[in-house]
């Protein structure tokens, strides 16, 4: 029996002897990316809360807006180059928009093929109305930092946006299938 226990006593002291020599397990908290995606998600909420309830849009859409209202008339690539969307997703929002009668599309002159987008009176009002409720928002949020600790925080944003920026334009990576391989496969 004293043999026994004496084994399994020497196997568990092992088995911890190897679990220190393995990295330990990080919390997700621990990373930058997951505690800005909390944030935006709990503090992000009131703006879209605002817009869905408030206005009847959706977030996608006020991002358009409000690029639209502080860039002025762009192309449907500019638009979604501006607010970091895919062209699809921008695509679809801006029918939406259109239809929402908060945005025009203009032809080129002499080129009909290329379009315009501009806010119209009643999306410059929408953003009019909507753009100091998330500046308030905003405003309360930065609350928790005094006026230092803001100004290195946006300073360190800064460093952090040109970082990610520098990172994507070197980085070699797969894109993501979301199933076009396996349906041309198929095809």
């Amino acid at each position: 029996m004293k043999a026994t226990a004496r084994k399994t006593a020497k196997a568990t002291i092992e088995a911890a002897e190897d679990a220190s020599l393995a990295p330990p397990r990080r919390p997700l908290d621990d990373l930058l990316l997951y505690r800005l995606s909390r944030l935006l998600a709990v503090a992000g909420s009131m703006v879209i809360r605002l817009c869905e309830g408030r206005f009847g849009i959706t977030r996608r859409e006020w991002r358009l807006i409000a690029t639209l209202a502080s860039r002025g008339e762009l192309g449907s690539s500019q638009l979604a180059e501006h607010a970091q969307l895919d062209r699809a997703r921008t695509s679809k929002a801006v029918g939406s928009l259109v239809e929402k009668k908060l945005l025009s599309r203009v032809a080129r002159a002499g080129d009909r093929r290329h379009v315009q987008l501009r806010l119209t009176d009643s999306g410059q009002a929408l953003y009019d109305a909507l753009f100091p409720l998330v500046t308030a928002i905003n405003g309360e949020l930065m609350g928790a930092l005094d006026a230092g600790e803001a100004e290195r925080f946006d300073a360190a944003l800064h460093r952090l946006q040109e970082r990610a920026e520098r990172m994507v334009a070197q980085a070699v990576l797969p894109k993501a299938d979301r199933g076009r391989r396996q349906s041309a496969a198929a095809r």
